[in-house]
């Protein structure tokens, strides 16, 4: 049996002295769409989101890192605590989301306004959540999908259980009105259908406890409305038992009405000190110490303010692939420039670094028509592949030069991502050599890059979170994402921001003399047609493995020039300085002989290590630093040196020459 204690004492603790800094930019599209008036002596803005009613309160001045409380229902209800902490320095926010009871559309409502307030508004990630009454549905159910999110819980008089309340199928007497909207918005068919449903705050709330999340509960002993045995006091029982931290205050004093449920709060003081303490965080490093702005990204700005339409591009490997910081950042710009038709193209492949991007530019990029942003990452893949420094800096050269030379007003920004070697590095105090590479291509071209390597090793360091526990994998985890989204939105808006009213004519971005005069700027994929075939190869139009291995875009179901082992030596002309193919490496990728110009015969091993667990896209130069003039390349599959039964397939899928 829960022990409730009838008496709290007062957290004893000194705060911090926090310098505290005027309050957050609100952009001036926020503040023309929004009714601006008085609460408490305080700066309230009344705004629609998603067609839905929004309120924030500004504090006179924030505390720092603009922590704040979030309001589930009823924002005029004992709101003592709620002033106090905005007197001494939280925001204070509410989206109506009246009639919803928490169900899953709720949370997803919920989900899109806290992006929007640490994107826009630039609030602290985790928030304080206060509920009154049904408001307890609405904070725990958002809470337990997002326990990383949350920095603490307030819940006053909390349902937790819709059974009880409105369902009424216990002590409660309900309210049926309220129960059939419930069944509405949650999509129940029937009392029966509702009631076996098992995932109310009461029943389960997945990882809550065991992320620690502080609880506090103000309830009334005689509530008959929402009956604390049949919500507060078991659900509290639970959370201990799962390791949670929760406290409970009971009123048992004062005039109590609604049949118990309406109590006054008589510490409004201790619910202002519990959240205090528990939000504000140490210090957090600052994103901008890891952004270098270089020349800049004016002409998109200038181009998404006042042409109304644009295009942005997202150029990479997996990290660019796969969802996560590249859908927050495509929502930021969209928000920002809510009146522009942006069209948002995602080029990632995984496993590819710079020199694939280089080549592959024209037909992944360039070919969807006129780009103004462009966001390029490499570091993870060129390191973990092991591209020579000189192909590093031939290849992210030539994507710029190849870039800019078709739109010369495009906007590029360079992000270097993180993975374990480079922390290794950087906590040894050495860069790491992939980052020196494109960092001075950057610099050298005036790109803006983002060190998101430096960013996540420092914040490491400095225990903000952990790699094993939060971070998770090179592929980030959904934290690990946020992480990398919160720098570039960052970055973006403090870079708009600091042009906004500057000229708005967009220019072009100056030539600049090569680097290396082998650089990759003409790079293009060529066709698999062009190669004049010897016995052994073969076109196959719609290949696809007979093994079940996995396969990735583009090369699968694709026409490939297959060469088994024994194939004879097929010749491909080509005209330029460099010369490749791009393959599809599986288990049985073969070992080919090349030669370039009727040279020596050189060997190579097409097999990667990662080829056992898929068909591998993967680009094997060839040939690079040639004259640029008329070539021979020459490639045979010899028996000689194909011994293992089980490798004898060369499959390419293009040729690349610059």
């Amino acid at each position: 049996m829960l022990k409730v204690y009838f008496s709290l004492t007062l957290l004893a603790f000194y705060f911090l002295i926090l310098h505290a800094y005027p309050q957050s930019q609100l952009s001036d599209n926020f503040i023309a769409n929004a009714e601006q008036s008085e609460w408490k002596g305080f700066e309230r803005y009344d705004f629609s989101f998603q067609g839905r009613q929004a309120r924030l309160i500004l504090p006179k001045e924030a505390i720092q890192g603009n922590p704040w409380i979030w309001r589930a229902r009823f924002p005029g209800w004992h709101t003592e605590a709620d002033s106090i902490l905005v007197a001494e320095g939280f925001h204070l926010a509410y989206i109506n989301t009246d009639n919803l009871f928490g169900s899953p559309t709720a949370v997803k409502i919920w989900d899109d306004f806290h992006q929007y307030l640490i994107e826009e508004i630039e609030l602290q990630y985790k928030v304080s959540l206060m509920g009154v009454s049904r408001g307890g549905l609405f904070i725990y159910n958002w809470a337990k999908e997002h326990p990383d999110k949350v920095a603490c819980i307030y819940a006053e008089a909390p349902v937790l259980d819709f059974k009880s309340w409105p369902g009424g199928f216990g002590d409660s007497e309900g309210s049926p009105k309220d129960w059939e909207k419930l069944k509405e918005v949650y999509h129940f068919s029937s009392d029966e259908e509702a009631k076996a449903y098992k995932d109310n705050p009461i029943d389960n709330l997945k990882d809550l406890p065991t992320h620690r999340v502080p609880i506090l509960h103000m309830i009334g002993l005689n509530d008959q409305v929402v009956p604390v045995d049949e919500n507060t006091l078991p659900m509290i029982q639970n959370y201990i038992k799962s390791g949670g931290i929760a406290t409970v205050v009971t009123s048992v004093d004062g005039e109590q009405s609604l049949k118990g449920h309406h109590f006054p709060i008589q510490t409004p003081r201790l619910v202002a000190d519990f959240i205090k303490y528990h939000s504000i965080q140490a210090q957090r490093l600052a994103s901008e110490k890891y952004h270098q702005n270089n020349g800049g990204i004016k002409n998109s700005l200038i181009k998404f303010s006042h042409n109304k339409t644009g295009r942005v591009t997202f150029l990479g490997g997996s990290i660019t692939h796969n969802p996560g910081w590249r859908d927050s950042v495509s929502n930021y710009l969209q928000h920002r420039f809510v009146n522009t038709e942006i069209d948002f193209i995602n080029a990632g492949i995984p496993s590819m670094g710079s020199t694939p991007s280089a080549f592959r530019l024209e037909k992944d990029v360039l070919d969807k028509g006129n780009i103004d942003l462009l966001f390029l990452e490499a570091a993870v893949n060129d390191s973990g592949n092991g591209r020579s420094s000189i192909e590093q800096v031939r290849a992210m050269e030539g994507i710029i030069r190849h870039a800019r030379k078709v739109n010369p007003e495009m906007d590029i920004v360079i992000m270097h991502f993180v993975d374990p070697k480079k922390m290794v590095s950087y906590n040894q105090g050495i860069v790491p050599d992939v980052i020196k590479n494109h960092q001075a291509v950057a610099d050298h071209y005036g790109i803006p890059t983002i060190n998101l390597a430096k960013e996540v090793t420092d914040r490491i360091n400095a225990e903000e979170f952990t790699w094993e526990d939060d971070f998770k994998n090179l592929h980030p985890s959904p934290f690990g994402q946020g992480i990398y989204a919160l720098s570039i939105i960052s970055f973006l808006k403090k870079t708009y921001d600091n042009r906004e009213g500057s000229s708005n004519k967009v220019t072009s971005y100056p030539e600049v003399n090569r680097m290396d005069i082998y650089s990759y700027d003409k790079g293009s994929l060529i066709s698999i047609e062009e190669a004049k075939l010897a016995k052994g190869w073969h076109i196959d139009p719609n290949w696809k493995p007979v093994d079940n291995k996995k396969t990735r875009p583009d090369f699968v179901n694709k026409p490939m020039l297959i060469g088994k082992a024994g194939a004879k030596s097929l010749k491909f002309k080509f005209k330029g300085n460099a010369v490749g193919i791009a393959v599809a490496a599986g288990h049985d990728a073969a070992n080919i002989s090349f030669r370039i110009d009727k040279g020596e015969w050189r060997q190579l091993d097409l097999k990667t290590k990662w080829s056992d667990q898929l068909h591998l896209p993967w680009y094997f130069t060839l040939g690079s630093g040639l004259q640029n003039t008329s070539h021979l390349l020459e490639i045979k599959v010899p028996n000689s040196i194909n011994e293992d039964q089980n490798r004898k397939a060369c499959r390419i899928r293009y040729f690349y020459v610059n």
